[in-house]
């Protein structure tokens, strides 16, 4: 089988290097655990990006609080009890693995629904509002999404829960189900085994058996060259390829990513491997929140080790360079790079066809892109239409109705399953400490012998009780308002391009 992951080289010079911010978050233990710390990719000096100081609370903000307590008083009064949470939607059942991977040319009459009911829908989703502008035209993509990437809002969709082939898309999965394993300095010699199993015609970075590689030198294998070679040996360290495909499975599923069926985890066409532009989205957000896949993500060229020669009694080992890919970051012949872009992947086989995911800041908006399968054959056609939705989304930002959301982790913020990697994440866990710290210093203040405690017998007294109780209800839901009305997930810092 014929794969098609690597474009012709960039006849392009880099012109300017991306990066995201360092994190803000405090908790850098939890993150260094998974692996995320490290020198990143830039051959520059660090300090280039400056910190973005957190804003003020817009005034807009400052009356949703206000209207938000008054609503919350207002129930309290009148004894509503609390809605039942929302189960998130099953989605509608897809191929099964033994199912040819190649999809039909029609998306079916009925998707899933996780992120709302739209999104569901074939066809294009986008709900207008006054002064919005019109979607690009001759967008050939058989499915895209166009989501805000911080708030999580879809801003527009086309056939977004379409299960489709990904291609090296899915090597988002990989990364952010693998990337935290290992240290970036730990070594490792490949060996014949390692390299067993990679498909003919994959795009390879150049690894050699017998030759010692660093992790930091496989993931820039991975994301810049999207080296399948790169994947399986970072696979055979994991515990091999059916493991590591078993965790992108599962962690998938952890993320509501539940058109995502994994195969081989570097995205090499499998009868019964497919995903969404929705889940592809997921994936990347959540890897956004990881400090190296930042990195490697942005990075538009770095050294590779090569062979190692002996020569006189020396042995020495050159070097050389890679370039990523993903041309709406490294430019091509055909196509500039995209002002903001700061990644993701790209991706290309014979079933799956192109296929690109992309983050991209603008004006302090940060959105997402996710594009599969362009039925137009330019050259770049993928990056074009990419750069296209990515443009009207900046433009259209506040101005339409989102038509779905981009779903959280299960367990709400997803803090257990991406440690120091979502700041709300962990902040929201200590909030809901705080609460439970506050209702033990309420007990600890009314002992047995108080007059609240003592006089419960009485109606007047448990009416007493009942408002003080409504009281400190009331103060904790304020509280917890003010924590959800200031907080959003899951970016913890935004991309900057310095000119």
């Amino acid at each position: 089988m014929t794969q098609l992951h690597t474009p012709k080289a960039s006849r392009n010079q880099e012109r300017g290097r991306l990066s995201f911010m360092g994190s803000v978050s405090p908790s850098r233990g939890r993150f260094r655990d998974r692996g995320g710390e490290g020198g990143g990719t830039s051959r520059r000096a660090p300090g280039t990006f400056c910190l973005v100081p957190a804003p003020k609370m817009p005034a807009g903000r400052r009356s949703l609080l206000v209207t938000s307590a008054t609503l919350v008083s207002l129930a309290s009064s009148m004894a509503l009890a609390a809605p039942a949470a929302v189960a998130v939607p099953t989605p509608t059942p897809g191929p099964s693995a033994s199912a040819s991977a190649r999809p039909s040319a029609t998306p079916p009459a009925a998707m899933s629904t996780v992120g709302g009911a739209r999104l569901g829908q074939p066809g294009t989703q986008v709900q207008l509002a006054g002064g919005a502008p019109v979607l690009p035209k001759d967008l050939t993509a058989r499915s895209w999404i166009v989501a805000d990437a911080e708030s999580g809002q879809v801003l527009a969709a086309h056939n977004a829960h379409w299960r489709l082939p990904p291609a090296s898309t899915l090597k988002m999965l990989f990364a952010d189900t693998v990337l935290p394993r290992f240290p970036r300095t730990q070594t490792h010699q490949v060996t014949v085994q390692d390299l067993a199993g990679v498909g003919s015609g994959s795009s390879m970075v150049g690894i050699k058996e017998g030759e010692t590689y660093t992790v930091h030198d496989l993931w820039l294998g991975v994301f810049l060259r999207s080296g399948n070679d790169a994947v399986h040996v970072l696979s055979a360290m994991n515990g091999g390829v059916p493991a590591t495909v078993q965790e992108m499975n599962a962690h998938a599923e952890e993320l509501q990513a539940l058109d995502t069926h994994v195969i081989t985890p570097d995205g090499y066409d499998a009868p019964g491997q497919v995903s969404s532009a929705y889940d592809l989205t997921l994936f990347a957000r959540s890897g956004l929140q990881k400090k190296d896949f930042r990195e490697y993500c942005s990075t538009v060229r770095a050294k590779f080790p090569g062979a190692t020669t002996t020569k006189k009694g020396k042995s020495a080992r050159s070097s050389f360079e890679i370039q990523n890919t993903n041309r709406l970051l490294a430019g091509d012949y055909d196509i500039s790079q995209y002002p903001g872009i700061a990644g993701v992947k790209n991706g290309n086989t014979t079933n799956a066809g192109a296929t690109f995911t992309g983050v991209a800041e603008r004006g302090g908006r940060v959105l997402l892109v996710t594009v599969m399968n362009p039925e137009k054959p330019d050259h770049n056609e993928v990056y074009k239409e990419s750069a296209a939705l990515l443009d009207w989304g900046f433009q259209a930002a506040g101005k339409v109705t989102p038509v779905g959301e981009l779903v959280r982790p299960r367990g709400g913020a997803g803090a257990s399953a991406q440690p120091g990697a979502g700041d709300s994440g962990g902040e929201s866990g200590q909030a809901g400490g705080g609460s439970g710290a506050s209702g033990g210093a309420g007990a600890s203040a009314n002992p047995s012998g108080s007059p609240v405690a003592a006089a419960t017998g009485s109606g007047h007294a448990t009416g007493v009780g009942t408002a003080m109780a409504i009281a400190a209800g009331l103060m904790l839901l304020l509280g917890g308002g003010a924590f959800l009305v200031n907080r959003r997930w899951p970016l913890p810092d935004l991309v900057r391009r310095r000119r």
